[in-house]
């Protein structure tokens, strides 16, 4: 009942963390990774590497347009740089591949990747769809499997408490990506989109679990009324109504504190998981790693201390509402 009893500090803290999101990606804003923007991306590998500076003045000199240069480490323990250039043709990449080489004892060119703007502008449409969809999807869902419940709150309500609940989940890592993106330079990729909607489906796994055990209880603790509307043609219509023997506030605390430790063990070893691939991963899946353990301590955070406390805030004011018409 801890949780419950002090909702609105849990619930300001989150408004709080929504709106420094906001504020770190209204200011900062994103730094588009190749994926989305199009343009050529060159790592490069070096057992003994050149300055950053050098690197930056020597790809400068080959006019290749904008370029920027980040240093980054291989799994291995090696120097390297990532080097974004625009679009180039078969010469050019030739070229910047036998400067880079020679600028370091052991240079060899370990990744590079070239796409045109048409396929980036698509792959961007198509990830702002993919989430649309799923957050759509998972709304209906929550609807359709929690039908039935109606006291005090409806089904859709759930539904929509949960997408506001990944809202929550996804802005917090998105204002991370942001500030990385500004600080370290840090890019948004197709692997960032893949991040998120794993967070996505992470998220509402855990706000289900809690969801399911309000129903279950709120089950136990309601009595059913039968009301005969009307009979036509040897067919009764009934309406079905419920009331409940035990307070909403003490159901949502009673399911919330029997959800607890799961929900903690849980993230606890995804969490340790994924600490493990940030640490240990190669700089490829370093930052997929840190998004999604960013998207999973929010989800941890939202599925225990707001959605309930959510719902439970709504349902009084919901009462609060109808004596007031009364």
């Amino acid at each position: 009942m801890f949780l419950i009893k002090n909702r609105k500090s849990f619930l300001w803290f989150a408004l709080v963390l929504i709106l420094v999101s906001i504020v770190i990606i209204a200011k900062f804003g994103f730094r588009f990774g190749i994926d989305f923007t199009g343009g050529s991306l060159t790592e490069v590998v070096y057992k003994n590497a050149p300055q950053k500076e050098v690197v930056a003045s020597r790809i400068k000199e080959l006019d290749l347009g904008a370029a920027s240069v980040r240093k980054a480490v291989t799994k291995d323990g090696n120097s390297a740089f990532l080097i974004r250039t625009r679009d180039l043709n078969d010469a050019e990449r030739q070229n910047l591949i036998k400067t880079l080489t020679s600028l370091g004892e052991g240079g060899e060119i370990s990744r590079f990747t070239s796409i045109g703007p048409a396929i980036g502008s698509e792959l961007r449409d198509k990830a702002g769809w993919a989430i649309f969809g799923v957050s759509a999807i998972i709304i209906i869902y929550v609807a359709f499997a929690f039908s039935g419940i109606g006291v005090p709150v409806s089904s859709w309500v759930y539904g929509f408490i949960t997408i506001l609940i990944l809202m929550h989940d996804i802005l917090i890592p998105t204002a991370a990506i942001s500030l990385l993106g500004y600080l370290k330079g840090v890019e948004i990729d197709v692997l960032f989109v893949t991040a998120l909607l794993a967070v996505l489906g992470y998220s509402v796994n855990d706000t289900i679990v809690i969801f399911d055990r309000i129903r279950e209880i709120l089950k136990k603790h309601r009595q059913e009324h039968r009301k005969k509307i009307s009979e036509v043609a040897g067919i009764v219509k009934e309406e079905v109504t419920y009331t409940l023997k035990k307070p909403f506030t003490e159901i949502v605390g009673e399911a919330v504190d029997k959800s607890l430790s799961r929900s903690i063990n849980t993230s606890l070893t995804t969490i340790l998981t994924l600490s493990a691939l940030w640490w240990l991963g190669g700089s490829t899946t370093q930052m997929f790693a840190l998004i999604l353990l960013i998207g999973v301590l929010a989800g941890t955070y939202s599925s225990i201390a707001i959605a309930s406390p959510l719902l439970v805030t709504y349902a009084l004011w919901k009462d609060e509402s109808k004596g007031k018409n009364k």
